[in-house]
């Protein structure tokens, strides 16, 4: 019997949830946010009666939603809305902007169909103007089909259990509606060193921006913005520089931050390099999964409140798992200062036996030529980095990709670094997370759950613990599955596991810094669905680290680089 487990705002969602601006990068003042109940059926066909209410941006398998229930793969989703504007909303366009729906999305206005989607994790948005009236029916249909492991899907699957979650179908970000004018700033592209900003306007309008009460000419869409007394971005010193452009009628707000990345060999050992000195990254694995909301918390604050949670024990990283975040996430992490290694979101079958048991008893050397050679699943996979790339890329706090974990889903890594560095290369690659190592990537990357630890030694690439830890301690009341646990080590006292987490850390991980260690992220920030080794439960209500000994801890590891 599973439990029903709330966070404290999961207690006391609103019916108009998640009311923050979705886009910090690009701000307007035309916002007209939809989230909240929307009529609701699920079928093979447009249904002839809504006989369901959900709440919007929840997905029907959280308890959040107030559905709960995963419909069978490949029917459809329908939300359904009626549509009014309020007075001097609408300017000359109206866009529809859908933060995330998992996996195929069309929009219906008014019977007519405004624009296709296919993908579950990247924004999207249509011009819905032609369509318009002055009252509306918007309809949003969503299909989704695990059972095809075409699209990307992340770590959902049909049958729950151990290390892999419940699914994820339908509408899991803000809806919301812009108004702009016939010509607009569709994006920015922000690339920075430690003194200046360069700001690229897309499409190239002309115009200026404006910072530090200076106005900034736009030349073929193209502004550098240098600050006077350059401060760089860390996460002891999360500076943020805001700016404004201008461009005809339109106006967009928006900020960067000063930082390098870079890596150095200091004393004969690559390094990874933050601001140009060598920089120990102490990280959690980050699933970004709630017991009420699945894949989206109950409100954007729930965000900063694990950020902040993980920085008074000490760690300044997350890796974003499998699963790319709404926007507030990475904001949060920019303003608060919190890097992030983001993974790339994995499709193609995986294996357990080839993937996980084989490499795990050291045999970790194939070729991934041959691997997952359906060209529509590669594909796939390809145009899922690059929206994620396109749609992340001005984070500050993001400074390391991974493209492929543990093998699952991998083919031609090499090739995949040089797509991937094509598109970014400001910053760290990290081809192949843990093993099936390519001959392609920025780091040595490893994952050791059960040794032998005589891996950590001296390499040339910067060495990465990406994955190690997942110490476990049941907390009684906030446990999600109570007939079945996941983790690699069981802990019967909450002494214990404190003594565990830090003698795994003083006995393994300092010791591997002075040999080349970089980075070492702990399994993980939280427990999700059967694994309780996070350092929080599920419903965010105990901590179960001792934050004194992990402060303690942290200054450790710094003080080893």
């Amino acid at each position: 019997m599973l439990n029903k487990l709330y966070t404290a705002q999961g207690q006391q969602v609103s019916a108009a949830p998640w009311q923050v601006y979705p886009r910090p990068q690009l701000r307007r003042d035309s916002y007209l946010n939809l989230n909240g109940y929307w009529d609701f059926a699920a079928g093979e066909d447009f249904p002839k009666v809504f006989d369901k209410k959900i709440l919007v941006p929840f997905c029907p398998e959280s308890l959040l939603s107030g559905i709960g229930e995963h419909f069978a793969d490949g029917s459809y989703l329908f939300y359904r809305k009626t549509l009014t504007f309020p007075e001097n909303f609408k300017k000359e366009r109206v866009i529809l902007h859908i933060g995330a729906a998992d996996q195929i999305t069309e929009v219906f206005v008014n019977g007519q169909s405004a624009g296709k989607h296919v993908g579950g994790y990247d924004a999207f948005s249509f011009d819905i103007t032609p369509y318009l009236q002055e009252e509306n029916e918007l309809v949003i249909r969503v299909q989704d089909d695990l059972r095809s492991k075409v699209l990307p899907y992340g770590k959902q699957t049909l049958n729950r259990g151990g290390m892999w979650y419940t699914p994820v179908s339908g509408i899991w970000q803000t809806v919301w509606l812009e108004s702009v004018p016939e010509r607009y700033i569709e994006r920015l592209q922000i690339r920075v060193t430690d003194s200046a900003a360069t700001v690229q306007v897309f499409p190239a309008l002309d115009g200026h921006v404006l910072f530090e009460n200076k106005k900034i000419p736009l030349t073929e869409g193209k502004a550098v913005l240098t600050p006077e007394n350059p401060e760089l971005w860390c996460p002891e010193n999360p500076h943020l520089y805001d700016f404004s452009v201008i461009c005809g009628e339109d106006r967009v707000d928006s900020y960067f931050a000063l930082r390098t990345l870079e890596i150095k060999s200091v004393d004969g050992i690559p390094r990874l390099c933050l601001n140009g000195k060598p920089y120990f990254f102490h990280g959690l694995l980050d699933q970004g999964y709630w017991s009420d909301g699945i894949y989206t918390p109950a409100a954007p604050e729930c965000y900063a409140e694990d950020i902040l949670a993980m920085k008074r024990l000490g760690f300044n990283t997350l890796r974003k798992h499998i699963k790319v975040e709404p926007a507030q996430f990475y904001y949060d992490c920019d303003r608060l200062g919190m890097i992030v290694f983001q993974d790339m979101v994995n499709n193609g079958d995986y294996r357990f036996f080839r993937d996980t048991i084989l490499p795990t008893f050291m045999l970790q050397k194939r070729s991934d030529k041959r691997l997952h050679r359906d060209e529509a699943t590669r594909q796939a996979f390809y145009d899922g980095m690059e929206a994620t790339v396109k749609q992340l890329q001005n984070y500050p706090s993001i400074v390391y990709w991974t493209i492929f974990n543990e093998g699952w889903g991998q083919f031609c890594a090499s090739d995949a670094y040089d797509r991937l560095k094509a598109l970014d290369d400001s910053r760290f690659i990290d081809s192949t997370s843990g093993w099936f190592r390519g001959k392609k990537t920025d780091v040595d990357s490893r994952h050791i759950y059960f040794g032998p630890w005589g891996q950590l030694k001296k390499s040339d690439k910067p060495l990465v613990l990406s994955e190690f830890g997942g110490h476990c301690y049941p907390v009684e009341g906030h446990i999600f599955n109570p007939e079945k646990a996941y983790g690699y080590k069981s802990c019967k006292t909450l002494e214990d596991f404190h003594r565990s987490v830090e003698e795994l850390y003083r006995k393994r991980i300092l010791p591997a810094i002075p040999k080349g260690l970089c980075a070492a992220i702990y399994t993980q920030v939280s427990d999700v669905e059967d694994e309780i080794n996070g350092l929080l439960t599920y419903d965010r209500k105990v901590c179960k680290a001792d934050e004194t000994a992990m402060q303690a801890l942290a200054q450790d590891l710094v003080n080893a680089v």
